[in-house]
């Protein structure tokens, strides 16, 4: 899964995990914790990357940033102690926290959230939501605790988007190296990465608020096989498994020994379209394969009814949200004039690329045998993740892909020139821009239903379905978010009863 604005790994079975000696071990200990993963990340640096699974190791563990977002949604203060907003919403005044050192004992001061940002917003960047700090006019290091932002535009969500896991303070002397040995400001600090297997991370003890950390070691292990997992839980092996595949709940919510959490998100599960692709780059035809999709039974199939059924790339319970399901309503007779519109011959022969997610392996054999209906032939294609994010997301080697975009606000991604998908509308760009530069937050819901509305009519997508996380876990490991507005483990909030 991709984070705005995203996602694996090894599977391994029930047995080799419970013959792993420390596995056994960590259950014994009130101070450490296994959580579970699906996907191991490619690297630790949130800054490199599009694999959410990044943020879900190093985001508030290892690294900081200025702003934190909790679980409801809400900002609060975290490097930055207050900030302050000018009348015309374009300049944000950051007081920075005071005594903080990063890891390697070079302090944490304005200098360092200057470097940060200008590097985000840099020719050569490769952050994934460079568009954020390049739409900073200027950012000015006052004095060591005093940082001012200028941006060009406005933007509603500013204080929200300086607390994702893009927009973490990283050192200027360790900064080349962070995707192997993170250097932040965080209460933890990576002590073992061994590949295809786990990363543990370690208490730091110089960490500004030490005692208020209870947990001392974390262990994130990497699971992708959804029978692995739940083999993991019932063993014992693993204290708490975000995420986890939505069929593995029926053998817990029976069971004392687990707490079951089913968590609000802001992600969206689409079936991705390459918008250059020929025959895809007739709207006909993507409107064919709208039309095709039946999203209950996509739901059903992928995520066992865990679900709401999207008809763009927005979800209810998000500022300004209009259901446009009704706009591409299953309809298998439509989708086949459509496609005899645009001149398509049947069969159509199809790429379809699947990344290792249990939602998109499983949503991928639903999707194929309901195109197979009107006539295109979805050839599946199993990858791997780093095949995904190199092949598909960077090269764009793909005709569809299942994938779920987990960021609250990414709707600018439609208006990114080059993104993966290829959607290039110039009326889009204007419309974005007219939504991020509207003061007024009945205009800005307005427009951000005409945004929604284009992206339906114009099918960039199969849009499918708002997905709804699981987390399995010990029932005595105490605060595990309730909702994940984001993809974080926040371990720092963890602790045993």
């Amino acid at each position: 899964m991709i984070n705005r604005r995203q996602v694996l790994s090894t599977a391994a079975s029930g047995a080799a995990l419970a013959s792993l000696p420390w596995a056994a071990q960590a259950q014994g200990k009130k101070d450490s914790v296994v959580l579970a993963m699906t996907l191991e990340p490619p690297g630790l640096d949130p800054t490199a990357g599009a694999a959410s699974a990044i943020a879900e190791i190093v985001q508030y563990n290892v690294f900081e940033t200025l702003t934190k977002i909790n679980s409801d949604g809400t900002v609060s203060p975290l490097l930055a102690e207050s900030w302050e907003v000018s009348p015309d919403l374009k300049t944000y005044t950051f007081k920075l926290r005071k005594g903080v050192k990063f890891q390697n004992g070079e302090p944490f001061n304005a200098k360092a959230v200057k470097f940060s940002f200008e590097r985000a917003a840099a020719e050569k960047s490769t952050n994934k939501d460079k568009r954020t700090f390049a739409g900073m006019d200027s950012v000015a290091a006052i004095d060591d605790y005093t940082v001012v932002v200028l941006n060009k535009g406005l933007d509603p969500d500013f204080l929200f988007l300086m607390g994702q896991a893009t927009a973490i303070i990283v050192e200027p002397k360790s900064v080349e190296t962070n995707a192997t040995k993170p250097v932040g400001t965080g209460p933890y600090q990576l002590s073992a990465w061994n590949k295809g297997s786990s990363v543990t991370l370690s208490k730091w003890d110089a960490y500004r608020n030490a005692a208020a950390i209870k947990i001392k070691k974390v262990t994130f292990r990497f699971i992708s096989d959804p029978a692995a997992q739940v083999a993991a839980l019932l063993a014992g092996d693993v204290d708490a498994f975000p995420r986890v595949t939505p069929r593995s709940v029926v053998q817990f919510k029976t069971n004392a020994k687990f707490q079951v959490v089913v968590s609000g998100s802001r992600a969206k599960t689409i079936l991705a379209i390459n918008n250059k692709k020929k025959p895809l780059d007739d709207v006909r035809v993507r409107r064919a394969i709208a039309a095709a999709i039946d999203r209950k039974a996509v739901i059903e199939g992928a995520a066992d009814g865990y679900g709401v059924p999207i008809g763009s790339h927005y979800v209810p319970g998000a500022f300004g949200f209009v259901d446009t399901t009704g706009i591409n309503p299953f309809n298998i007779e439509k989708a086949k004039a459509l496609l005899a519109e645009a001149g398509v011959k049947t069969p159509l022969e199809l790429s379809l690329k699947l990344p290792p997610v249990p939602y998109a392996r499983q949503g991928g054999e639903v999707i194929a045998a309901q195109l197979a209906k009107i006539g295109i032939i979805a050839k599946i294609e199993n990858v791997e993740w780093a095949q995904w994010l190199s092949g598909t997301y960077t090269n764009k080697n793909y005709d569809l892909t299942i994938i779920s975009h987990v960021e609250p606000f990414d709707l600018g991604n439609f208006a990114k020139s080059g993104y993966y998908w290829n959607y290039d509308s110039p009326q889009f760009v204007a419309l974005f821009d007219k939504i991020q530069n509207a003061p007024r937050a009945a205009d800005r819901a307005k427009l951000l239903g005409d945004a929604q509305r284009m992206l339906a009519n114009e099918s960039v997508h199969g849009f499918l379905y708002q997905p709804q996380w699981i987390t399995v876990a010990n029932k005595n490991l105490k605060g595990l978010w309730k909702d994940m507005p984001v993809f974080v483990n926040d371990i720092g909030a963890l602790s045993w009863s």
